[in-house]
């Protein structure tokens, strides 16, 4: 096992981070960009070697937090155990602030999809959901935050919407919250649902992070479809959702992505800096009101 260098903290990071892509490796160790961590799809380390000691070497300056993306949690056939043990052995070797996950599947008969799919939000997905987690959390031995999806259909056949599911899912596992503000405002534009309604229905308590992405507009027939891709600077709106989501959590890391058409190392920081700023600004607000 790596080992790390003494004293590093796990706790969550008090300063916005951004998500860590193969094309910044060299930059990040080079130019040591002033960011409070730095977030790892943790597939794309499984495989060990040169992205795996890059990762390490970032790891022993910043804390670092896993996000997953394959373990497919909604699967009514259960978690491949190969992949739980990879995604095991990573976390014990990276020592993690924060484990991440999204409410989604992408698993059926042995078949994977390249991509996160919703579910229906009943008993019955609450049921398969819940026992997913709990296997997973029992296996890392430490709680797991459960991401909000960015989707583009809704089931007829849901009971709760998915503010309840999630709030269900962290009764009954004990699991954390990941709210990400930019599939917030993806849903409610692709359902005309109220954002800021969904956020409320959080359990505030619950939510350890915060994720800020850009997103993509697409014409469909005429009907304006909101495309979560991660390839653009964080939208105005989705920056108010921010302000928002750190007023009612404001313990909650946050955490800047971008995935496509990646930019330079800098811009990214600089969404970063602009988190901090926002979330500087409530928190002087706050204190002002309280003070008042």
């Amino acid at each position: 096992m790596t080992m790390l260098r003494t004293g590093l903290s796990t706790a969550i990071p008090a300063r916005a981070g951004i998500g860590l892509r193969g094309v910044h490796h060299e930059a990040v160790i080079a130019t040591r960009p002033s960011v409070g961590f730095f977030e790892a799809h943790a597939e794309n380390y499984m495989g060990g070697g040169a992205p795996l000691h890059a990762l390490m070497t970032v790891r022993r300056d910043w804390p670092v937090s896993l996000h997953g993306v394959g373990l497919s949690l909604g699967s009514a056939d259960g978690l491949d155990p190969v992949h739980l043990e990879r995604l095991n052995d990573l976390a014990r070797r990276v020592e993690p602030c924060l484990v991440s996950e999204h409410l989604a599947w992408s698993v059926a008969g042995g078949v994977y999809l390249n991509d996160l799919l919703p579910l229906p939000y009943t008993e019955e997905s609450l049921a398969v959901v819940a026992r997913n987690i709990d296997r997973l959390q029992t296996r890392l031995k430490r709680r797991v935050l459960i991401e909000n999806p960015s989707t583009y259909l809704r089931y007829t056949l849901s009971t709760m919407d998915e503010a309840a599911f999630l709030a269900a899912l962290a009764e009954r596992t004990g699991c954390g919250l990941l709210c990400d503000v930019n599939n917030l405002y993806v849903n409610a534009v692709n359902h005309g649902s109220d954002p800021l309604a969904t956020l409320d229905s959080l359990p505030a308590e619950a939510v350890a992070e915060i994720h800020l992405a850009g997103h993509c507009v697409n014409d469909a027939d005429g009907v304006a479809i909101c495309i979560d891709d991660h390839g653009s600077a964080v939208a105005p709106p989705v920056w108010r959702l921010y302000d928002e989501a750190v007023r009612r959590c404001p313990a909650a890391a946050a955490l800047v992505e971008w995935d496509s058409n990646i930019p330079a190392l800098d811009i990214l920081v600089g969404e970063a800096h602009e988190a901090d700023r926002r979330r500087a600004a409530i928190f002087s607000e706050m204190r002002h009101v309280d003070a008042a």
